[in-house]
């Protein structure tokens, strides 16, 4: 049976895969495997808040990844242990002096919760996070005058969190005598929660509001939650009176963000928004050997390029593959093949889709026999308007081009025109059949 230590480590790696960055980061630390009584599994957190998030939340997600190590699991319980238990430090196998202690104590500064990790230096930059980037470091030129608040946002894996971390290290080094603060939308509505039923909500709108930088996470999971969005419509509005920076990342534009108020959903985007989108080939390339780096390991050009080209996933993604490559290595105690990393890469690979934009035009105004040029142009004729909008929606849904980028390419236009764009083929879908299996038509045209 495979040993408690190991066994939670492995199943954390298949938890984090499921969630988001900042998520796992809150609810994750500080938990073990306690012990293990037959098919139960009893796992150690630090807090009845945590106990509670991980029973509500994501109790299938942790019994998946540990039934996917042992099948011999059938149920998950849940004790508050603020010390991590003796039997999951002690190992059979020789181990560093720190490899039991939790990294997050090590690392996070718990004023701010800032990673000192996560900076600008570590931070890959590459062609599809350059406008993103730009963004950030202005906003440590002015803070709070300009692009106020800064809005990042994209799928998940694509470095939200590292590089909003990023401007909070790089503000607290410029500005010693300044406040900071990382948190995630999860934990400041808990922090309300909890504050309001304890009878200290004054408390807690002046514990927010000392901050110099305010840094909010993954702020699409306060959707639908009424009083924590007022809490933080009134505390965006201090901040922003007082100057103060605000810094937010989600997982979509503002203006797709459901389940949110339109008072603040156009606070958000009243400063700057600047998305994140999938790592292009190049960049991915740079990823790949900034990861293998930091293990001070190597491996030839020849899977580099490989894993870049075939491997279409989020950096997430792609540091876990390094980090698979890297253990296997180790453990064989020789070189890895390039045959080793197809194997271990086989199940990641994502179809390649190497179609150019001009390429998609072009089918797509062909099937609806409309010029090519046409689409290009600033006509608002019916018959040319739905093919343009629906080559919007392709480049978006199925080859994840930015919002920005479209517009670019299809003659200059705003980044909103194609979100508006994008957003109507998505409604219309819903209750035309016909222009459904249109679409089916022209994915197998541009797929062919």
């Amino acid at each position: 049976m495979m040993p408690n230590k190991e066994l939670w480590q492995n199943a954390l790696v298949q938890i984090e895969l499921g969630t988001s960055e900042a998520s796992f980061r809150t609810w994750f630390r500080n938990t073990d495997i306690l012990s293990r009584d037959g098919g139960s599994v009893h796992i150690a957190v630090p807090s009845k808040i945590v106990k509670e998030w991980l029973m509500d939340k994501h109790h299938k997600l942790i019994l998946k990844a540990l039934r996917g190590l042992d099948s011999s699991i059938r149920t998950v319980e849940y004790a508050v242990h603020r010390s991590p238990p003796s039997a999951a430090r002690a190992q059979p196998r020789p181990v560093p002096e720190n490899a039991s202690m939790d990294l997050q104590s090590l690392y996070i500064d718990k004023r701010d919760n800032l990673n000192p990790r996560y900076t600008f230096e570590t931070f890959v930059v590459g062609p599809f996070n350059e406008l993103a980037v730009a963004a950030s470091r202005a906003v440590l030129e002015r803070p709070g005058l300009v692009y106020n608040p800064l809005f990042i946002y994209g799928q998940t894996g694509h470095g939200k969190t590292h590089l909003i971390q990023a401007i909070g290290n790089a503000f607290k080094k410029a500005n010693a005598s300044k406040k900071v603060l990382y948190c995630t939308s999860e934990r400041f509505a808990m922090d309300y929660i909890n504050s309001v039923r304890a009878g200290r909500a004054n408390n807690f709108k002046d514990q927010y509001r000392q901050y110099d930088l305010m840094i909010m996470d993954d702020i699409q999971f306060i959707a639908n939650t009424e009083k924590t969005q007022e809490e933080l419509f009134h505390l965006f509005n201090a901040l922003r009176d007082n100057n103060k920076q605000i810094v937010f990342s989600s997982d979509k534009h503002p203006a797709l963000l459901p389940g949110f108020e339109e008072r603040l959903r156009g606070r958000f985007s009243a400063g700057m928004i600047a998305e994140i989108p999938e790592p292009d080939v190049e960049s991915r390339l740079q990823i790949i050997r900034a990861k293998i780096e930091t293990h001070g390991f190597s491996v030839s050009d020849e899977i580099i390029q490989y894993i870049a080209e075939n491997m279409r996933g989020n950096i997430r993604e792609l540091e876990g593959i390094v980090n698979t490559i890297v253990v296997k290595s180790q453990y064989k105690g020789k070189g890895i093949t390039l045959a080793d990393v197809r194997s271990l890469v086989k199940h990641n690979i994502k179809p390649s889709r190497g179609v150019s934009v001009e390429e998609i035009v072009r089918r797509i105004a062909q099937y609806y026999e409309v010029a090519e040029k046409s689409i290009y142009e600033k006509t608002r004729k019916k018959e040319v308007v739905k093919p343009r909008q629906i080559i919007m929606y392709m480049l978006r849904e199925e080859f994840n081009v930015s919002y920005p980028s479209i517009g670019e390419k299809l003659g200059g236009r705003d980044h909103t025109t194609v979100i508006h764009s994008c957003e109507k083929i998505k409604e219309e879908i819903k209750t035309n059949n016909a222009l459904e299996s249109e679409l089916e038509h022209i994915r197998t045209l541009i797929h062919a």
